[in-house]
């Protein structure tokens, strides 16, 4: 199946996950980051990756003087909420209940991580309207 019009691809996916790793950075940080043996063809392509994920809106191009600099738009979070819900969409009907049901069964979790979701149910009964009481 098609990949939605403003998914990331691997390669920008490389990208951001250097910009949430390191903070804002030019090309040639990236490119030496991400390429460090690639000279001149690494940085032509960090540039087109910056280009594309600009056009997505995942990426911003900082104002100040020096080298351009390079800020990801979006959270880490942002984007696993997104891909998560696409992927809720297209194989389980929209369904989040059979998504998660279905990643927390793929793998055992640790009595922490158990703790963890016990506490995200908790927060998220307490936070809902009671049934017949949607707003």
């Amino acid at each position: 199946m098609a990949r939605a019009p403003r998914d990331v691809t691997d390669a920008e996916l490389a990208v951001l996950l250097e910009l949430w790793g390191r903070g804002p950075s030019s090309r040639r940080q990236l490119a030496e980051a991400l390429y460090p043996r690639g000279g001149t063809a690494a940085y032509t392509t960090v540039q087109k990756l910056l280009e594309r994920l600009e056009a997505k809106g995942y990426v911003t191009l900082r104002p100040g003087p020096g080298p351009r600099t390079f800020a990801a738009a979006v959270s880490r979070d942002e984007l696993v909420n997104r891909r998560l819900r696409d992927m809720a969409d297209e194989l389980c009907d929209g369904s989040l209940t059979s998504l998660l049901s279905n990643l927390v069964r793929a793998q055992p979790l640790s009595r922490r991580q158990v703790q963890e979701l016990r506490d995200l149910l908790d927060d998220l009964q307490r936070r809902s309207p009671p049934e017949g009481k949607h707003r």
